[in-house]
Protein backbone atom coordinates (compact mmCIF):
# COMPACT_ATOMS: atom_id res chain seq x y z
CA UNK A 1 0.00 0.00 0.00
CA UNK A 2 1.74 3.13 -1.16
CA UNK A 3 -0.04 6.35 -1.72
CA UNK A 4 1.30 9.81 -1.96
CA UNK A 5 -0.95 11.95 0.15
CA UNK A 6 -0.90 15.69 0.35
CA UNK A 7 0.81 17.02 3.45
CA UNK A 8 -1.18 19.43 5.51
CA UNK A 9 0.41 22.41 7.14
CA UNK A 10 1.12 22.01 10.85
CA UNK A 11 -1.87 22.97 12.94
CA UNK A 12 -1.00 23.77 16.55
CA UNK A 13 -3.97 24.42 18.78
CA UNK A 14 -3.96 25.60 22.42
CA UNK A 15 -3.29 22.94 25.03
CA UNK A 16 -4.58 23.91 28.46
CA UNK A 17 -2.57 22.63 31.39
CA UNK A 18 -5.59 22.61 33.69
CA UNK A 19 -6.89 19.06 34.02
CA UNK A 20 -10.51 18.35 33.15
CA UNK A 21 -12.24 16.20 35.73
CA UNK A 22 -14.34 13.36 34.44
CA UNK A 23 -15.85 13.11 37.92
CA UNK A 24 -16.90 16.13 39.94
CA UNK A 25 -16.24 19.53 38.37
CA UNK A 26 -13.02 21.24 39.43
CA UNK A 27 -12.24 24.97 39.40
CA UNK A 28 -11.34 26.10 35.91
CA UNK A 29 -7.97 27.65 35.27
CA UNK A 30 -7.30 29.71 32.20
CA UNK A 31 -3.75 28.67 31.47
CA UNK A 32 -2.46 27.64 28.07
CA UNK A 33 0.50 25.29 28.47
CA UNK A 34 1.53 25.06 24.84
CA UNK A 35 0.15 24.37 21.44
CA UNK A 36 -0.66 20.86 20.35
CA UNK A 37 -0.57 19.56 16.79
CA UNK A 38 -2.47 16.28 16.70
CA UNK A 39 -0.27 15.03 13.86
CA UNK A 40 2.81 15.46 16.07
CA UNK A 41 1.00 13.92 19.03
CA UNK A 42 -0.40 10.86 17.24
CA UNK A 43 2.14 10.17 14.48
CA UNK A 44 5.64 9.09 15.52
CA UNK A 45 6.83 7.94 12.08
CA UNK A 46 5.08 10.05 9.41
CA UNK A 47 6.60 8.20 6.45
CA UNK A 48 5.42 4.87 7.86
CA UNK A 49 2.00 5.84 9.18
CA UNK A 50 -1.45 5.59 7.66
CA UNK A 51 -5.03 5.83 8.85
CA UNK A 52 -7.76 3.27 8.40
CA UNK A 53 -11.40 3.30 9.45
CA UNK A 54 -12.85 0.40 11.47
CA UNK A 55 -15.92 -1.51 10.38
CA UNK A 56 -17.32 -4.07 12.83
CA UNK A 57 -17.28 -4.83 16.54
CA UNK A 58 -14.63 -7.54 16.99
CA UNK A 59 -12.34 -5.17 18.94
CA UNK A 60 -15.06 -3.54 21.04
CA UNK A 61 -13.58 -4.56 24.42
CA UNK A 62 -10.22 -3.03 23.46
CA UNK A 63 -11.94 0.34 23.01
CA UNK A 64 -12.00 0.10 19.20
CA UNK A 65 -15.46 0.62 17.78
CA UNK A 66 -17.01 0.60 14.34
CA UNK A 67 -16.42 3.97 12.71
CA UNK A 68 -13.23 4.71 14.67
CA UNK A 69 -10.18 5.93 12.82
CA UNK A 70 -7.00 3.99 13.58
CA UNK A 71 -3.50 5.39 13.43
CA UNK A 72 -1.35 2.55 12.10
CA UNK A 73 2.45 2.66 12.21
CA UNK A 74 4.42 0.28 9.98
CA UNK A 75 7.69 1.17 11.73
CA UNK A 76 6.59 -0.33 15.06
CA UNK A 77 7.54 -3.95 15.73
CA UNK A 78 4.41 -6.13 15.51
CA UNK A 79 5.31 -8.04 18.66
CA UNK A 80 2.82 -10.45 20.20
CA UNK A 81 0.34 -8.58 22.37
CA UNK A 82 0.10 -5.57 20.10
CA UNK A 83 -3.01 -4.66 18.13
CA UNK A 84 -2.26 -4.87 14.43
CA UNK A 85 -3.88 -4.35 11.07
CA UNK A 86 -3.24 -7.52 9.11
CA UNK A 87 -4.14 -8.87 5.70
CA UNK A 88 -5.39 -12.46 5.79
CA UNK A 89 -6.09 -13.97 2.39
CA UNK A 90 -6.42 -10.49 0.96
CA UNK A 91 -8.85 -9.19 3.58
CA UNK A 92 -7.88 -6.60 6.17
CA UNK A 93 -8.62 -7.10 9.83
CA UNK A 94 -7.68 -5.43 13.11
CA UNK A 95 -6.90 -7.84 15.94
CA UNK A 96 -4.45 -8.41 18.78
CA UNK A 97 -1.48 -10.43 17.54
CA UNK A 98 -0.75 -13.35 19.84
CA UNK A 99 1.58 -16.31 19.79
CA UNK A 100 0.55 -19.69 21.21
CA UNK A 101 2.72 -22.79 21.00
CA UNK A 102 4.82 -21.17 18.29
CA UNK A 103 1.79 -20.32 16.13
CA UNK A 104 0.42 -16.86 15.43
CA UNK A 105 -3.12 -16.04 16.36
CA UNK A 106 -5.26 -12.97 15.71
CA UNK A 107 -7.40 -12.40 18.79
CA UNK A 108 -10.58 -10.38 18.76
CA UNK A 109 -11.52 -8.33 21.81
CA UNK A 110 -15.12 -9.42 21.82
CA UNK A 111 -16.32 -12.85 23.02
CA UNK A 112 -18.81 -13.02 20.14
CA UNK A 113 -15.91 -13.53 17.70
CA UNK A 114 -13.52 -16.47 17.35
CA UNK A 115 -9.74 -16.12 17.19
CA UNK A 116 -8.15 -16.47 13.77
CA UNK A 117 -5.36 -19.02 13.55
CA UNK A 118 -2.71 -17.96 11.10
CA UNK A 119 -1.75 -21.03 9.13
CA UNK A 120 0.82 -21.63 6.43
CA UNK A 121 -2.05 -22.18 3.97
CA UNK A 122 -3.14 -18.55 4.25
CA UNK A 123 -1.66 -15.43 2.82
CA UNK A 124 -0.79 -13.32 5.86
CA UNK A 125 0.93 -10.00 6.35
CA UNK A 126 0.95 -7.47 9.14
CA UNK A 127 0.40 -4.03 7.64
CA UNK A 128 1.21 -2.17 10.83
CA UNK A 129 0.67 -1.67 14.54
CA UNK A 130 -2.25 0.38 15.81
CA UNK A 131 -0.84 3.22 17.88
CA UNK A 132 -3.93 5.36 18.44
CA UNK A 133 -7.69 5.44 18.03
CA UNK A 134 -9.53 8.59 16.96
CA UNK A 135 -13.25 8.79 17.62
CA UNK A 136 -15.60 11.66 17.03
CA UNK A 137 -18.65 12.13 19.23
Amino acid sequence: MKQDAPHAAPCGLPLYSAPVSAGFPSPAEDFVEATLDLNNYLVRHPAATFFVRVVGDSMRDAGIHSGDLLVVDRAVDPAPGRIVVAAVDGELTVKRLMERSGCLLLMPANPDFDPLDVTEDESFAVWGVVTAVVRTL
